[in-house]
């Protein structure tokens, strides 16, 4: 990075997916000339997407699409983009029979004789009463015998089995808001989500970062790690070698950015196997978990996300989940939240606070699993105490 480029931003942002995005744009709004730093190729983080060789849109890093119950945030998401309603169905295969998740009562009728299926339905809508979900946690620990049988059932063919492949850890390690993001249905309903608010972009989502960017007080600067440019020294900011006192925004690994002084932040990784096959359908729902299989934990099928007629071909990625170590071909993708990762997470958010110039967010900064409308509001609410 050259010295000079310290004194043409009145903002320094490291890190282009959507909380540095977001945060610049608001800065540059604000009349502040903003300088992006990306280490990668590209910009758009993880919801980066390309258009691969068979023709076929495909999401590089995982599927991504955008749900709130904030009117606000899909209004802020519409002024860079234009976007279609997409309701995501996912499902998952458990001895070889496909059931839709979050798991319904579809599911027990798959998996259960009718006798035992009608019983559990009958005390799930007795002990739970206008109640359309609940946790895999609350069922585990309902008092009443066929519940919990129902919930051993789906603890031991999936949550445990996709919990251990996923995270690398024992499932009882885990922080129990990890097991709640998927409750359980107490219906026939089927679909992901349930917000208000569910879409994806007409063009792609690297459509929307150029738009969201595209602003002449943005300036983007890719494959360049400010973790080279940036030190810390007796309460000082250093960039370049020169203190830095003007805001920086960080939304990379809070450990990373100081060079891990009070030890690493489990961050788990994922490695893709990428298939085109000439058929028009391999799966049944775009998302499907496979937490028996050995050793990957779901697939996603392209085609239908959304849905995609490119001749009679289809394309899916296979996703395999690693341990994190920082190298060329591997991102961090999904902080490993337990008791002893957050002593070490508040170790690192108390350095933060010795910098009154530094704004540490995103998925990676906060050490939080965040979704895409979290995220974006996490930035603006940024945004607003620079400001």
């Amino acid at each position: 990075m050259e010295m000079e480029s310290n004194k043409i931003f009145d903002i320094l942002i490291v890190g282009s997916g959507l909380s540095g995005a977001v945060i610049a744009r608001e800065s540059a709004e604000k009349g502040k000339k903003v300088l992006i730093l990306e280490r990668r190729d590209h910009t758009g983080g993880n919801m980066h997407d390309h258009v691969n060789d068979a023709g076929i849109l495909v999401h590089d890093y995982g599927p991504h699409t955008f749900h709130t119950n904030d009117q606000k945030l899909i209004n802020y998401m519409c002024r860079f983009a234009k976007w279609q309603e997409y309701r995501l169905t996912c499902g998952a295969k458990i001895n070889g029979q496909f059931t839709p998740t979050p798991f319904n009562f579809a599911t027990i009728d798959t998996f259960f004789s009718k006798d035992k299926a009608d019983e559990i339905k009958l005390a799930l809508g007795r002990e739970y009463p206008g109640k359309s979900m609940v946790s895999i946690l609350k069922l585990l620990d309902s008092s009443i015998t066929c519940i919990r049988e129902y919930a051993r059932f789906l603890y031991d063919n999936d949550y445990s089995l996709y919990t251990a492949k996923q995270w690398g850890i024992s499932p009882t390690e885990i922080d129990p808001s990890v097991l709640e993001r998927v409750p359980v249905r107490l219906n026939y309903d089927t679909g992901y989500f349930e917000d208000a608010y569910q879409v994806m972009p007409e063009i792609s989502y690297n459509d929307f970062f150029h738009s969201l960017l595209d602003h002449p007080n943005i300036m983007v600067k890719l494959r360049v790690d400010a973790n080279d440019d940036i030190s810390f020294k007796k309460n000082k900011m250093f960039f370049g070698g020169e203190v830095l006192q003007k805001p920086v925004v960080y939304t990379g690994a809070i450990d990373e950015l100081f060079t891990y002084k009070h030890g690493r932040l489990p961050y788990r990784s994922l490695h893709f196997e990428w298939v085109i096959e000439e058929k028009e359908s391999f799966q049944e729902a775009p998302v499907v978990a496979y937490p028996q299989a050995e050793e990957y934990t779901r697939i996603t099928e392209y085609t239908k996300l959304p849905l995609q007629k490119v001749g009679n071909r289809t394309a899916y990625a296979v996703e395999f989940p690693v341990d994190y170590q920082k190298r060329d071909s591997a991102e961090p993708y999904y902080p490993v939240i337990t008791a002893a990762s957050q002593e070490i997470y508040m170790r690192y958010r108390e350095e933060v606070l010795r910098y009154p110039n530094l704004y540490v967010c995103g998925r990676l900064g906060d050490f939080r699993y965040y979704n895409m409308d979290q995220a974006l509001k996490r930035a603006l609410c940024v945004a607003g105490e620079i400001f």
